[in-house]
């Protein structure tokens, strides 16, 4: 039997265990900014939900109860001006990154297939690709792509790492390459409620797909908008025939959401109020973040959206991750991402008030 772990690189958060060894040892504490973990809380209206459903003994759906799925819809068209889905269009997953590793090896992709990743990507793009087997190239522009004919295009915007925002003309042109090669367009959509400079654009909007969700998939995840990572609930929205056959596919593997979790995931779906909140105190810890690593000679680029900034020091990132360490900060090495990331680090500004003004003092000093 052969070791689908062979498949994988290294995990990537093993290999910063040293950085992150001398960063706690700072008299201060270490001050975490590696990973983007909400720290504030679940909003009230989600966990009023989860206890209101608390009792379901019986089992749930993969599909999920209709009202969860019309609340996706709602959001999309009040937030985001996307109208005319259906709630069938709409597939409940269990975190966004479960979808997103499972997703080649569900629409039955293997070594024939190219799958086509952001240069700068979500490691998880790449792992889901070799966990089906499939050939994995990492382009951000179709001319890099040439003749060929991949099976799955990834996009990501606002983008994990660097938070850059793709315009509405780029996103038309990826979606017209898309349906002229016969690939899925799968659009990573989990930050698109925290845009700082720019305006983010769904791949669904009628102004970039023209209306039709032919060949489209998008990815949406309240891990970051509602504070519900730990819920583990996402939805998959697009193409009625691609989700048909996810839907069919995950019935027989059993990836169902708990009862009392898709009920907390609707109520926060239908809120607004607890998003606007959270975008104003990641807002106030951004720009203390931004200008205390400027101050310190760090350069921040793209950084438009998401919740990260993207700072170089013009040296080899892990370099610049062993400077940051011993100010008892740690970031992600930028090499995470792709080989373009080669001397950027990835700083998230997720961490507490409390935390992340302990860094702004030490960047200062």
């Amino acid at each position: 039997m052969g070791r689908v772990s062979a498949r994988f690189p290294d995990f990537p958060w093993d290999t910063i265990a040293a950085a992150k060894a001398r960063a706690a040892e700072h008299p201060g504490g270490i001050v975490d900014l590696s990973i983007g973990t909400p720290v504030d809380p679940t909003p009230v209206v989600a966990r009023e939900a989860l206890v209101a459903a608390a009792d379901a003994p019986g089992y749930p759906t993969v599909l999920g109860p209709e009202p969860l799925r019309r609340a996706a819809v709602d959001w999309l068209d009040r937030r985001f001006g996307i109208g005319g889905l259906s709630p069938s269009q709409v597939l409940p997953t269990v975190g966004s990154k479960e979808l997103i590793a499972n997703l080649p090896m569900q629409l039955g992709l293997g070594p024939d297939d190219l799958v086509v990743i952001p240069e700068l990507a979500y490691p998880t793009y790449e792992v889901g690709a070799r966990y089906a087997g499939c050939e994995v190239l990492a382009a951000d522009s179709t001319i890099a792509i040439g003749p060929r004919r991949p099976a799955l295009i990834y996009v990501n915007s606002p983008a994990n790492p660097h938070g850059a925002i793709l315009g509405k003309d780029h996103l038309r042109k990826v979606v017209e390459f898309a349906r002229d090669r016969g690939a899925l367009l799968v659009s990573d959509e989990c930050y698109l409620e925290f845009a700082w400079d720019g305006e983010p654009w769904s791949v669904l909007h009628p102004d970039i797909c023209g209306g039709s969700a032919e060949g489209i998939l998008a990815v949406h995840s309240l891990s970051k908008r509602s504070n519900l990572a730990g819920y583990r609930d996402a939805f998959v929205v697009g193409d009625q025939s691609v989700v048909s056959e996810l839907l069919a596919v995950r019935k027989h593997l059993g990836f169902m959401l708990p009862t009392p979790v898709q009920a907390a995931m609707a109520a926060a779906l239908a809120d607004d109020t607890h998003v606007t909140a959270q975008r104003a105190t990641y807002a106030a810890r951004r720009a203390d973040l931004r200008a205390a690593l400027e101050s310190a000679g760090l350069t921040v680029e793209h950084s438009q959206g998401a919740l990260y900034l993207w700072a170089t020091r013009g040296e080899p990132c892990r370099d610049t991750i062993d400077w940051l360490a011993e100010l008892g900060i740690l970031a992600a090495p930028g090499d995470f991402y792709g080989a373009a990331g080669a001397q950027h680090v990835r700083v998230a500004f997720t961490a507490t008030d409390e935390r992340v003004a302990a860094a702004v003092e030490r960047l200062r000093a």
